[in-house]
């Protein structure tokens, strides 16, 4: 046992008293935080979009808190801008936020979330104020491709980058592009083309290739694979020495490429082919077939056989996974694959246009005299932007085409813009539906002059002299039943075949 003495010795060194007060100085902060609660203040941990380049495929961001808020609070002090419609939804410190529009292309953007509370706190207080967050995040630039008409471009892939206004020249004048597909990251585009200045020059002699655009993807973080992303490396596919190439789809993944081949010395040879990356081109082995599409899931392709639409997995000598013989093509797809628009050739010569889901719905949208040519879905699956084409009375058979909205719901139809006295038109929407390009062409070449060899033509093989190219203003929000009031504008640059980059 220590004395008194002993014991006031021993706690009168410096060092001693010195542990006393800090013990002392802790128990009473540690009281005072038992007391009065946490008092740091909430903060995002982290946002899934943060410094981030999203595109029409990114539907929702994140929000994670580091302790539970108070979320009627945080919903009303969430700001974006410019503004990102969409709707919330909570799963204890997770917010998500699912875009209902799309994200317009080509702009920068600023959360902000002041002002908002966590949702404990003590009795008669509210919940301590979030410490304020900042958070950036940018879409892809708005660009589109084309194929050239004019003399200086006739027959090159064109890329024109409207958040930047640049133009960008991606092939040469010693091929002639007839088609492409771009693939889903918009850093390159799949494209046949045939040898402008050879005797033997024809469609039939078409080619495969890819091409770098000079974009570089950066959706969730992912970088191009690519080494060398400058604009105008190309790369040969597919060539035509023993097989003529004639239609083809490149799937939504970008991994595989179907094509329809002939074999040039016995034409019975028909059929689709399967290309993979670092593999050699495959014969599918299937019933031969007209118009294809490869589905949504990139596991299959929906293609007109007989009297109906063959669903078959992409594999050879594979059996039909689903078979629809009141259809006889595919126009589109939704985004999520949830829905296709489908047209049925009625006996009455009539065709008819229907929304397929995948819940077994079969809508029947339109009737019509003319024809369905093309269409595709809006961003918020409401509506149905179609080529079309209506029935001319008169002595002559003529269709007249045009470009109209059909809102899924209702089957109402709105004409957009009337194309009298066209022959081929081509449209595309773009990812964010803000707008939707098309093309007209001018004037063909008279028959009897005689048209450049490297001429781009049109179908029917007339030289085009003349194609512009425009621009619909679309305005997805817009109420459904309201009658549309859009005009389109015309682009400063001539063309075919105007696409949007994904």
């Amino acid at each position: 046992m220590f004395s008194a003495d002993q014991l006031q010795k021993k706690f009168s060194q410096p060092l001693d008293r010195a542990a006393i007060a800090l013990i002392a100085v802790l128990t009473v902060a540690i009281a005072l935080l038992l007391l009065g609660g946490d008092s740091t203040a909430p903060r995002v941990r982290e946002f899934t979009w943060q410094n981030k380049q999203v595109s029409a495929s990114d539907r929702a961001f994140i929000m994670t808190f580091s302790r539970p808020m108070d979320r009627q609070s945080v919903e009303d002090n969430l700001s974006i801008e410019p503004p990102v419609p969409g709707k919330i939804s909570w799963a204890g410190r997770r917010m998500a936020y699912t875009v209902t529009q799309g994200v317009p292309y080509g702009m920068q953007f600023k959360l902000e979330l002041s002002q908002a509370r966590e949702r404990f706190a003590q009795a008669g207080k509210e919940g301590t104020l979030i410490e304020p967050f900042v958070g950036e995040f940018k879409s892809r630039d708005r660009a589109l491709v084309y194929i050239g008409v004019s003399p200086e471009e006739r027959g090159q892939l064109i890329l024109y980058n409207f958040s930047k206004s640049e133009k960008t020249i991606l092939t040469p004048k010693e091929i002639t592009v007839l088609d492409y597909k771009p693939y889903s990251e918009g850093d390159r585009l799949l494209f046949s083309a045939i040898d402008s200045f050879s005797p033997n020059r024809g469609v039939l002699e078409q080619r495969l290739f890819t091409v770098t655009t000079g974009i570089i993807p950066e959706t969730q973080g992912r970088r191009s694979r690519r080494r060398d992303n400058s604009p105008g490396q190309i790369k040969r596919i597919l060539g035509s020495d023993n097989y003529q190439n004639l239609n083809f789809d490149l799937s939504p993944d970008g991994e595989t490429i179907l094509v329809q081949r002939v074999n040039k010395q016995d034409p019975t040879q028909f059929g689709l082919w399967k290309i993979e990356e670092g593999k050699q081109p495959k014969p599918l082995e299937n019933e031969p077939g007209g118009d294809f599409i490869i589905t949504p899931d990139s596991q299959a392709v929906a293609i007109a056989q007989g009297q109906g639409l063959a669903i078959l997995p992409l594999e050879p000598k594979a059996e039909p996974v689903d078979f629809l013989p009141q259809f006889g093509r595919v126009l589109s797809f939704s985004a999520d694959g949830s829905a296709a628009a489908m047209v049925k050739f009625n006996t009455d010569y009539t065709r008819s246009l229907y929304l397929v889901t995948t819940t077994g719905v079969s809508k029947e949208l339109r009737r019509i005299q003319g024809s369905f040519l093309s269409a595709q879905f809006g961003p918020q699956g409401k509506t149905l932007y179609c080529l079309l084409t209506k029935l001319v009375e008169g002595e002559i058979y003529k269709e007249e085409p045009y470009i109209a909205a059909i809102n899924l719901e209702t089957g109402d139809l709105q004409p957009l813009v009337l194309l009298p006295d066209q022959r081929e038109v081509h449209i595309s929407l773009a990812p964010d539906g803000l707008g939707l390009l098309f093309d007209q062409i001018v004037s063909v070449a008279p028959q009897g002059n005689q048209a450049p060899v490297d001429a781009v033509r049109t179908s029917s093989g007339e030289a085009i002299a003349r194609s512009r190219l425009w621009l619909l203003p679309l305005d997805p929000s817009a109420p459904t039943n309201r009658p549309l009031d859009y005009k389109p504008e015309e682009l400063p640059f001539e063309g075919l075949r105007p696409g949007w980059l994904p």
